[in-house]
């Protein structure tokens, strides 16, 4: 055969050819098995930061094993993605045990995941892993009596003034004067400013907000005054301010504060003194002297066994701006200064399933979802939080794009340890939600509202406004003209709300002046259907000077005073002429956005908005609601400034237990009330409730409701149900205010 050189070479390339896509093939091979679809990693408390993280538990050999630290485990995965070696999604699982976060854990825009491939944090099977923003103190030494001390700057608290501080899992009150007063925990351990009591709504010339006179009795003498504070309810009763002090005068028993209150402290308004050693003076009281960095404190109980934990950080987790799918999953978080876990500009990142309390100063919730989209606080168990339970904001209120954030299935209690208008759930911005929550025991309301286009829905509070006044379980205001138009209040079950204040005698009464709904000071456009509403102390809605509200297929049962309150404006009351510039400010905002034309009656500038009459309230609707109520001397509507022939009142069955049905300030006979042309296709009849004596109220086959069109309410979907993201079930209701607090303090 002749030798072919030409095809001796063709063979001798194609061979090589061949061998080396084979190389590149195992070379590829070899990096794709290196870069794994998915990651699972493991963190644990015997775990070692030296090891791979790939192993739930330590191996034989204790060479490789879990991470000791999430820190370590979120720098794995940015190492990793840095690489290329990662396609898909990422776990990282944390073993039970307590974990330190002394300086908490931060989340950047590089630590996010993808839609196909998120990036969770969560506990491990069902074992409990906790998350502490502080650190344990030790080294406690006898200093007077019962009272102890421990030198904390060496134990990681060098130039950290933290204002909390934790015996054996309870927060402690810092010393104060008149003390706390445990069985009167709201209505007892008070001092009351001194003078003559002023009528909390009259103007008085040359008030400050920076002083006030305190009785002889009740003067202190600090060797430093100037770390002291007053905590005080300032005139209003609507919330509480810390106010660090600047003088005291003897000679007058006149207190200056180094910084304004909210409003005018007046005689009678109640406050106590709070960060002096001197007032250390009962169990549980504690002081922490910055000059020397010593913790003075009087323990309730013996320290065998118990620990004393104070935090050290603001935040103990936060997922920062650019954050994306990740989700925080399983933990309890508990010991922060200031939220437990706060997002910022985040996207489709969860926040589920985690038990968080003991968190919070009065700037800091157990939860904050401050912008971004489409992220949820979904099966929390919050409690003992400083200001808000969890704290909702996004989206764009000129064109109104919606976040869609959203707070689900979460059981929220005792919030509002140190801000006293602290709620279960503050909405805010665009196109948010809460949704199936149970709120119980705080200050203030339970759900708390600014913004458009909100969704509050199958929600269960009762017993709020534990501490306040003029005040509601639901909560919303309208002094910019365009809030919260377009949000919706729907399927709630709100009971026994309670309200704390001073009525028009100056005598202390609790329940008092709260209601279910409060549309407060110009709220237009909220749709509010389909509520429970039941024993609120003074009624089940109240609606300020509120319009184009519509108000349909509600149940109202055995309200207070009066079951519906309208109260409204004239063009001559300082208040319409005080909030007229930031109404007109609002509406000029949106004016020239197509997004606001479906939104009701948006044609209405607010300076056209008060009729000839003066009066302004108008363009609300109270249509098919049942109405139930046995209290003799209660109304079934109390009206003021209300132009009758701009609001529609019709079509609901009112039942007063075979009663005549009075209306407050306007009529107490039915006959005049319909010749106003109010309720004229409206029944007077019982609506027959399966058991009103259980808070069942179902409706019989046989109720006169069906014959004016109601609806029947969902009542079954109503606050929390059984999820995987659920952190507990079924819940168990902590004990509060229902249980214990009113009768112990005499109410």
């Amino acid at each position: 055969m002749r030798f072919n050189k030409q095809n001796w070479l063709r063979r001798r390339i194609l061979a090589a050819l061949i061998g080396l896509l084979l190389v590149v093939g195992m070379v590829v091979f070899s990096f794709l098995a290196r870069t794994t679809a998915t990651l699972d990693l493991f963190v644990a408390v015997n775990g070692n930061d030296g090891w791979s993280g790939r192993l739930a538990t330590p191996n034989s050999s204790m060479t490789d094993g879990p991470f000791a630290s999430l820190q370590h485990a979120r720098d794995e995965i940015r190492l990793l993605k840095q690489r290329g070696r990662l396609r898909g999604a990422i776990t990282v699982y944390v073993r039970g045990g307590r974990y330190c976060l002394s300086d908490g854990l931060v989340f950047e825009a590089q630590d996010g995941g993808t839609r196909s491939a998120p990036i969770v944090y969560r506990a491990y099977r069902q074992e409990k892993p906790v998350l502490i923003g502080g650190r344990v103190i030790t080294g406690f030494v006898p200093y007077r009596g019962q009272i102890l001390k421990a030198e904390v700057g060496s134990q990681g608290f060098k130039d950290v003034y933290f204002r909390q501080l934790y015996f054996a899992g309870e927060r402690q009150p810092l010393a104060r004067y008149p003390n706390f007063d445990p069985q009167k925990p709201r209505t007892g351990g008070w001092a009351y400013a001194a003078g003559k009591t002023v009528p909390m709504y009259d103007d008085v010339a040359d008030e400050d907000r920076h002083s006030f006179a305190c009785s002889s009795e009740d003067l202190r003498h600090w060797s430093h005054p100037e770390e002291a504070e007053v905590f005080v309810f300032a005139r209003y009763n609507w919330w509480n301010d810390i106010c660090p002090v600047k003088a005291v005068d003897p000679a007058t028993d006149r207190i200056t504060l180094a910084k304004d209150a909210s409003f005018e402290i007046r005689p009678d308004d109640r406050y106590y003194f709070q960060n002096a050693l001197e007032e250390l003076d009962a169990p549980g009281e504690w002081y922490l002297d910055r000059r020397t960095w010593t913790l003075y404190f009087w323990p309730p109980a013996s320290l065998i066994g118990k620990e004393v934990m104070a935090p050290t950080t603001r935040n103990i987790i936060e997922l920062r701006s650019g954050t994306t799918f990740l989700t925080v999953r399983g933990f309890t978080l508990e010991c922060a200064e200031g939220t437990a876990i706060a997002l910022s500009n985040t996207d489709h990142c969860l926040i589920a399933a985690n038990t968080i309390h003991n968190v919070g100063d009065y700037n800091g919730n157990g939860v904050t979802v401050d912008g971004g989209f489409l992220n949820g606080v979904v099966g929390n168990d919050l409690d003992e939080i400083g200001r808000h339970g969890i704290s909702l904001s996004g989206g764009d209120r000129v064109t109104l794009a919606a976040a869609g954030n959203y707070a689900d299935n979460n059981y929220i209690h005792h919030i509002g340890v140190y801000y006293k208008q602290g709620v279960g759930i503050e909405l805010s911005g665009v196109g948010n939600r809460a949704s199936h929550n149970l709120i119980h025991d705080g200050p203030g309301r339970g759900i708390s509202f600014s913004g458009n286009n909100l969704v509050i829905e199958y929600n269960e509070i009762r017993h709020v406004d534990l501490e306040t006044e003029d005040t509601g379980a639901i909560y919303t205001s309208g002094r910019d003209w365009i809030s919260s138009r377009g949000s919706i209040i729907r399927y709630n079950y709100l009971h026994d709300i309670v309200g704390y204040g001073r009525d028009e005698n100056g005598q202390w009464r609790f329940p008092y002046h709260a209601w279910g709904v409060y549309l407060d000071d110009n709220t237009g456009g909220v749709d509010v259907v389909g509520n429970i509403i039941v024993r609120c102390p003074n009624g089940a809605l109240h609606l300020h000077n509120a319009r184009d509200n519509r108000i349909w297929n509600n149940v109202l049962v055995e309200n207070g005073l009066q079951q519906v309150e309208y109260n409204g404006w004239t063009s001559n009351w300082p208040a319409w002429k005080t909030w007229l510039p930031s109404m007109k400010e609002g509406y000029a905002m949106v004016e020239e956005s197509p997004a606001w034309r479906a939104f009701r009656n948006m044609k209405l500038r607010p300076e056209n908005a008060p009729l000839a009459d003066g009066l302004i309230m108008a363009g609300n609707e109270f249509v098919r609601n049942i109405v139930y109520y046995e209290n003799p001397s209660a109304d079934y509507f109390k009206c003021a400034n209300v132009p009758f022939d701009h609001n529609v009142i019709d079509g609901n069955l009112i039942w007063h237990f075979g009663l005549s049905v009075r209306v407050g300030n306007v009529t107490d006979e039915w006959e005049a009330w319909q010749k106003m042309g109010l309720d004229l296709h409206s029944v007077v009849a019982d609506p027959l409730f399966e058991n009103p004596g259980r808070d069942d109220y179902r409706l019989k086959v046989e109720s006169p409701a069906h014959k004016i069109g109601f609806e029947p309410i969902p009542i079954n979907r109503i606050g929390p149900y059984r999820d995987r993201w659920r952190a507990t079930w079924p819940v168990v209701e902590t004990e509060g205010a229902r249980e214990r607090t009113l009768k112990g303090e005499g109410l």
